[in-house]
Order: structure tokens, then sequence, then C-alpha cells
């Protein structure tokens, strides 16, 4: 049908250019460790004040999102994330860190809007055999803005072998990329204009009341299917706390921005192959899910061995030797570890996208779907912040990520074990239903 600007993959590549510019960017930032300062505990804390707040309002902005659509929701969480960069440029001058506190908790409330309407259109638009391909589409695009966003402190500090702050213009840099984003926000369509090239339009319900919205999300808490993931949800974003900031934490700044693209870069990587598997036509919905599982728990488990041998090296209280990629051999190891950190949590939240687009596939459903998943996983992540500000032991901080993906696998199986091919248009449970096959056509009966 040729270029159309409301088609479903052209929307989710806008959100995904939107996401480029605003989390990418903060990840690039976040990825360096403490936001680019000497100083750590002032990323630190700003972090648990952003993932604190990230989830309060990941929960309340499906109610949001299906009031004032993608376009608003977007718009109004993106102005926050040059506020969190901005922070950092006046501590640059005035090393007071309450406004970059603020300016954390303030994110949270935007990065709550924005990843609820992102989760819902990156879930809802693509057609069912097509989700995976979606989820690696956004990410790919997402994700370079992690790339292009570590280029800019590498090209920039790439003479200073020693760590220090950035600079005041790797701040600008990041808040003129973040502004862009936030205006391409307000290119988005209303789902009621997006339409499928074979014509579908997205299923939207009827906005009930607040009231009623409210009520919805709530009894996500009772949804046997939500809750079975909430370890996996919990586990999703706990580790970047300990791979950014105790990890990375132990490079020179130009190798942590080293660092950042290979992990950014192999997200892309990791997303995309992934999602061949999810969307593989060849076996049903219900043995992918658990080819995936099995693929994920099997790449975690090796990476994360490898990980503690990796932690052997250093400890809490070490003076930081600032490991630097030019001026030693021993950085080869530590770098495919990385690498195979940001492969692992490509495909951790590609599955988890993957299980709630499976559910439903009506995109007021799944606002709620995603909003309920920021919430659950930015609880984790303020929780993994503070451990990691408090001075926790860096091998107690590894133990407590790796065992919180070990007890993801039994929930996330019990649900992929009872997955269908196909997903009721009229319900968000799941039900069984017989499937007949025609020459031109698939019929479902409930």
């Amino acid at each position: 049908m040729g270029f159309r600007w409301t088609s479903p993959l052209m929307q989710v590549i806008a959100v995904g250019v939107v996401c480029f510019c605003c989390p990418g960017m903060y990840n690039a930032l976040n990825g360096i460790g403490g936001g680019g300062q000497v100083d750590s505990k002032v990323g630190q804390n700003a972090n648990v004040a952003l993932y604190t707040c990230f989830a309060i309002f990941g929960l309340l902005a499906g109610a949001i999102h299906n009031k004032l659509g993608p376009k608003w929701t977007i718009f109004i969480g993106c102005t926050f994330y040059c506020l969190y960069a901005g922070s950092f440029l006046a501590y640059n001058h005035h090393k007071t860190s309450w406004f970059s506190i603020l300016a954390g908790g303030l994110l949270g409330v935007g990065a709550g809007m924005l990843w609820t309407a992102q989760g819902a259109m990156m879930m809802a638009y693509p057609t069912e055999q097509e989700k995976g391909k979606f989820i690696a589409i956004f990410w790919a695009v997402f994700n370079s803005g992690g790339v292009v966003g570590s280029i800019v402190p590498l090209v920039i500090n790439y003479n200073e072998a020693e760590t220090g702050p950035l600079g005041d213009s790797t701040y600008i840099a990041f808040m003129t990329i973040m502004a862009v984003g936030t205006f391409v926000a307000l290119t988005l369509a209303p789902p009621s204009k997006v339409v499928r090239d074979n014509g579908d339009k997205i299923k939207i319900q009827e906005f009930p009341t607040w009231t009623g919205e409210v009520a919805a999300v709530l009894k996500l808490f009772l949804d046997w299917r939500m809750i079975v993931l909430i370890p996996m949800f919990l586990s999703s974003n706990w580790f970047y706390s300990y791979q950014f900031t105790t990890v990375n934490g132990w490079f020179s700044i130009r190798t942590q921005a080293l660092n950042g693209i290979l992990y950014w870069g192999s997200q892309i990587i990791g997303s995309y192959g992934f999602s061949q598997l999810l969307d593989y036509q060849g076996v049903n919905r219900r043995t992918r899910g658990l080819w995936g599982l099995a693929i994920i728990t099997i790449a975690f488990i090796i990476t994360w061995t490898g990980g503690i041998f990796f932690q052997k090296n250093f400890k809490l209280g070490d003076p930081l030797a600032h490991t630097d990629f030019k001026a030693t051999s021993s950085y080869i190891g530590p770098l495919f570890l990385y690498l195979f950190y940001g492969l692992n949590d490509a495909a951790w939240q590609t599955y988890c996208y993957w299980l709630m687009g499976a559910l439903s596939n009506d995109v007021t459903v799944l606002s709620r779907y995603s909003g309920f998943y920021k919430c659950i996983q930015s609880s984790g992540a303020a929780i993994a912040w503070r451990i990691n500000a408090v001075g926790t032991p860096y091998m107690t901080e590894l133990i407590i990520c790796f065992a919180l993906l070990v007890a993801s696998v039994p929930g996330a199986a019990f649900l992929a074990n009872r997955l269908e091919d196909y997903t009721s248009e009229d319900t968000s449970t799941i039900e069984h239903h017989h499937h007949e096959k025609s020459d031109e056509k698939h019929e479902v009966e409930a």
C-alpha cells in the first residue's frame, strides 16, 4: 500500500524515534554511571526517586493514555527528560544534589506516561503473527539512541584516560537531542486513525469513567496472568544499577562510553534475533513461548556465571583501577561480558512484551498491561538503586540479581504453557478455542 504515516509500522517506528531521543539518551547518560558524575551517589539517589515515581505513575498512566491518547501522553512524558539531563549540567556548577533528585522524581512521572503509551502501541498495532517483529523494530530504533548517546561522550572524552565528570558540552548535546524527540511525539496519530494494510483498524475500548478505568487497572493485581509474571517484571530492570554503576564504574570514562555502545548495540541484535523465534510460524505459540523461555534462561545462567568470575576481581572499598580499553589487554573479557549483559536484557524484555501481547489485541487493555509491567519493573529498579546507593557488597548485589532472574522462570513457564494461537478480540482473558482452518481463513470458536 506504499508509505502511510498512519500505518502501524510507521507509528511504531515514530515512537521508536521518540524513545531514541529521550529514553535512549537517558540510557546512555545513565549507563556511564552516576549520570556522568564522579560522585555516583548523585545519580543513584536521583534514580531512586525516578523509579519510585515511575512505579506509581506507571500504574496510573494506563488510564491517562486511554483518555488522552498516545500523542499527548508521550509528549507530556518527554518534557521531563531535558530537565533530568539539565540537572546534572547544573550540578557541574553548583554541586547540590537536590535538583537532580527532584528532576529524577519528575522524570519518573514522565517516563511512566511515555513507556505505558509506547508499550500499548507496540503490542496492539501489529497483527498476531508480527508482534515479535514490531517489538524488535522498536527496540532497534530505541537502542540506537543508546549507541549514539554513548558515542557522544566517547568522542568528547576520547583522550581522557582517567575518570571524571562529563563536561557541559556533553550534557547540552543530550538535552538538544531530547528536545527533538519531545516534538516528534506531536506527530503521532491517534489509534482510531491507525489502519493495518489489510484494512483492519486497531481495537479500542470506549473509555468508561476515571473510576472505571482505575478499577480496571487495580483488578490486574487479581489477574493470575499478571500475578505469575510479577517476578519476571520485577527482575527486568533490577540489574541496571549493578551493571551501570558497579560493573561499568570500574572503567575509565572513555571506556564506560565504549561499554555503553557495546551494551546498547548488542540489544539491537538480541531483540531482533530473539523476535525471529517468537514469530516463527512453523510451530504454535505455546511452543514458541516455551522454547524462547528455555533459550533466555540458559543464556542468562551462562552470562551471570561469567559475571561471578569477573566480580571476584574487585570488591566494595577497593581503590578503583579504572580499567581502560587503550591501556590494558585485560579489557577483552569484560568487553564480552558487558556485551552479553546487553543481549540478555534485550531478550528478557522482548519476551515480557511478547507474552503480554499474546494476551490481547486491544490497545486499551494493553495500555493497562504495559502500565502494570512498568509499575512492577520500576518498583524493583527503585529498590535495586537504593541497595546500590547504601553500599551493599558487590557480590551480594550480583547474587540478588541472579536469584531474581531464576525466580522468574516458573511463573513465565506457567503462563507460556497456557498460550493459545489466537487471541479473542472480545475479551482479554485466555480462553480455550477450537481452531478450524479453511483454505481462505481461520475461524475461531470460543
